[in-house]
């Protein structure tokens, strides 16, 4: 109970941190490389849409040209390109992958123990083809920081992507655990519900996907979950309203974008994903 209770503070402490250091910097005549990384960090927080990223993606680049040592804005920068490559917003995920590994290789090269520059190369690996190599690397940083609850929930992710979907819960729980109030707990409750997809439980994705939207209603892939496990479930009009509520944030999202994105080619993954797009197309999501 103890180490749990250390665990959460931890983490809530973490956030809180870089919400004032990025008020300070947002007050300074002429903020430096971090108070502009501060900044990056604080919009990269606050969502995974194409413009939050966008707008964080501008800062680590600032904090960048006045400091080219700086690593945590070098790691700012490959967060982005790792989100970009898992989110369906581009039509390029893979080139973004590889952005991203190439920016953490030189990271972890001059910081081999950092623990965050190992949780996203884990990320990395699971969202291009590699999630046994992934759900290793995200085990290397929790040996570093037992802390790092988002580590738990990508090897839930990784576990979808291997073929065991029946796995996946148990890490998303133990994320919830360490960091109840995480800035992306609604990405954790995603992974389960999408998990739950897989699985053809419908009903529990849609109660896990329903309390992803709960904490965050700007990740647009979630509502287009939503929609497709309402529509299996024959929930028609609620489905077509989810579906909706996804475009509204992202318009150039279609089932032709979510299948081509596959940020894997393990067979019994591939099998399990028709029951999405099965859902996708009676929800009303655009085919092309």
């Amino acid at each position: 109970m103890q180490d749990e209770i250390v665990a959460r503070l931890a983490n809530a402490l973490n956030a809180q941190l870089v919400a004032a250091e990025a008020r300070r910097g947002e007050r300074a005549v002429n903020p430096d490389s971090m108070d502009l990384y501060f900044q990056g960090m604080a919009w990269f927080n606050k969502g995974l849409g194409p413009d939050t990223l966008s707008r964080a993606r501008s800062f680590f680049e600032r904090a960048l040209a006045l400091d080219p040592g700086n690593l945590d804005a070098e790691l700012g920068t490959a967060q982005v390109d790792a989100q970009l490559g898992n989110s369906y917003l581009t039509d390029d995920p893979r080139g973004h992958c590889a952005a991203a590994e190439a920016i953490l290789t030189k990271v972890l090269s001059l910081a081999p123990n950092n623990a965050w520059a190992h949780y996203w190369l884990g990320f990395v690996q699971i969202s291009s083809n590699r999630a046994v190599q992934g759900i290793a690397e995200c085990e290397r940083a929790l040996a570093l920081d037992p802390n790092l609850a988002r580590a738990h929930a990508r090897m839930g992710l990784g576990k979808i992507f291997s073929g065991r979907p029946d796995e996946t819960e148990p890490h998303v729980k133990e994320a919830l655990r360490l960091s109840p109030r995480d800035d992306f707990a609604f990405e954790w409750m995603m992974t389960a519900g999408a998990a739950k997809l897989h699985l053809r439980a419908d009903e529990e994705a849609v109660t896990w996907l329903g309390r992803s939207i709960e904490s965050d209603r700007n990740w647009p892939l979630t509502h287009f979950f939503l929609a497709a496990a309402l529509a299996n479930l024959g929930r028609l009009e609620e489905a077509r309203a989810a579906t909706q509520a996804g475009l509204a944030l992202d318009p150039t999202f279609t089932i032709r974008r979510f299948h081509v994105g596959a940020a894997t080619d393990n067979a019994s993954f591939m099998s399990t994903r028709e029951h999405f797009y099965a859902g996708m197309r009676k929800a009303g999501v655009p085919e092309q």
